[in-house]
């Protein structure tokens, strides 16, 4: 296997980008199936949730410490997997990722084949409380060391020039792991098969991705592929090396992993971390909460439809944000703060006028609070993410995409998690109105601490202007 430092000499710059690009498709493709897979057993659960309550005897309480068991583990994982994505081989985490993933969804149903609840209520809790501990640790795999995996592969100019477009479109693959566990489940059930199926299925599909992803090649330098990441770091080598004092030498051990704080140090990536979170929050109160709250107002299938909308709204929502920050340059904070902006005014209407509007009105403008909700969530934990990691301090020096992308997710989730703790007791003493009001609070918060770097990409200093479309756009 070739290491970083294989000689330029023998193949030309095209060679390696010819290389290079003939292998894109394949690492999206694989990276892309990965976290599919991992929404695709992510969401199976929810759609068992009736099931498992009438058949298999699991509370109402215990199915809501899963969910608050996942969501701690989910997101304490991310911050821990992105930095084994960047110490390790990114590949093997995302593999041990799916096959935990696939395990843990088989113990489960193992439990429901013994009857464990119906053996011992105790004994059947604490088992799938603690399959569901473990659950959340292999989940938080596939977001930041997928990212760090495509960061590696599209890193050509031409791919740092569609990067928004590039990781809106890779980031579909949630909604459609999402999507297709709803088709599998109402597939299972349709054909009158036990409900544990819709468990299994994405159980020994994960497994089966975790095997193909165990030959996804992690990194263009593993196979010789010199790329300009690699350049860079060899230049800042060679520049080191003729600091050194006679007698002095330097080993090229390859780029290191990032140490948390260095990462944290890297400019913008704290305030977009709590940003994502203010962010992650709004998008969380209206993924779980619409259905609730148009439920005051319709029967239950028409508030679940008329909910779907924000949910289709918001695969789209990522492609429309990376594709016109890669238009303007790839100012990607300015276009996060336009969205957010027209958010605000979308939020502004809900508090007036919510629980009037016509269901026509309603879906319009469901559809479109999805798009602009969805678009900075995805590209921020994607393409931001793999701009930030491109800083001049880091480039070349240090693996950091997985460790910044964790970081973010992670600190977002937490985030997101604490605050939703405030919808109901506010919806309770003062109604849904309160509601709005608080999310417009997350929404302006979270794009004010963009503001920094809102301003230097409409106002960049006059040394800044030649380079700004460089590749290091952070």
């Amino acid at each position: 296997m070739a290491s970083e430092t294989t000689s330029l000499v023998g193949k030309s710059e095209d060679e390696h980008l010819k290389r290079l690009k003939g292998y894109q498709w394949w690492a999206f493709f694989v990276t892309f199936g990965g976290y599919f897979m991992a929404h695709f057993s992510r969401k199976c659960y929810s759609t068992v949730k009736q099931q498992l309550q009438d058949e298999a005897g699991y509370s109402s309480l215990i199915l809501s410490a899963m969910d608050t068991t996942f969501m701690a583990t989910y997101a304490l994982g991310n911050i821990i997997s992105g930095k084994l994505g960047d110490t390790l081989n990114p590949t093997t985490v995302l593999a041990i990722g799916l096959f935990g993933s696939g395990a843990c969804l088989f113990l489960i149903n193992v439990s429901l084949w013994l009857d464990f609840v119906g053996f011992s209520e105790l004994l059947g809790n604490i088992f799938i409380l603690a399959v569901y501990f473990l659950f959340g640790f292999f989940q938080s795999t596939g977001g930041p060391v997928g990212t760090a995996v495509m960061g590696n592969w599209f890193c050509d100019k031409e791919s740092i020039k569609n990067r928004g477009l590039i990781f809106g479109l890779w980031t579909c693959h949630q909604y459609c792991g999402d999507i297709t566990a709803a088709l599998c489940t109402a597939w299972v059930l349709g054909i009158g098969l036990p409900y544990w199926w819709a468990l299994l299925i994405p159980s020994l599909t994960n497994v089966g991705w975790a095997f193909l992803t165990m030959r996804l090649i992690p990194d263009p330098a593993d196979v010789g592929i010199i790329t300009d990441e690699v350049r860079i770091r060899m230049a800042k080598l060679e520049a080191a090396r003729a600091n050194l004092k006679e007698g002095e030498t330097i080993e090229d051990e390859g780029p290191k992993p990032i140490s948390y704080a260095a990462a944290i140090r890297i400019p913008m990536v704290a305030q977009y971390a709590f940003a994502f979170g203010f962010f992650k929050l709004t998008n969380y109160v209206l993924f779980f909460w619409l259905p609730y709250f148009l439920g005051k107002n319709f029967d239950p299938v028409t508030a679940n439809l008329i909910a779907a909308c924000y949910s289709v709204g918001m695969m789209p929502g990522g492609i429309i944000v990376g594709y016109v920050s890669d238009l303007f340059g790839g100012r990607r904070a300015t276009v996060i703060g336009v969205f957010m902006t027209c958010l605000i005014v979308f939020l502004s209407v809900f508090a007036v006028s919510s629980e009037t509007l016509h269901p026509v009105a309603l879906l319009v403008m469901l559809c479109i609070m999805g798009i602009l909700v969805g678009g900075p969530n995805n590209i921020i934990t994607s393409a931001v993410a793999a701009d930030l990691a491109s800083h001049p301090s880091v480039r070349g020096s240090n693996k950091s995409l997985g460790t910044v992308t964790g970081l973010i997710n992670g600190t977002g989730a937490i985030t997101a998690s604490v605050g939703l703790l405030a919808v109901g007791p506010l919806q309770d003493a003062f109604g849904w109105g309160s509601v709005w009001i608080f999310l417009i609070f997350c929404t302006a918060v979270g794009t004010m601490l963009m503001a920094p770097k809102i301003y230097e990409e409409l106002f960049p200093k006059a040394e800044e202007k030649g380079t700004e479309m460089e590749s290091t756009n952070v």
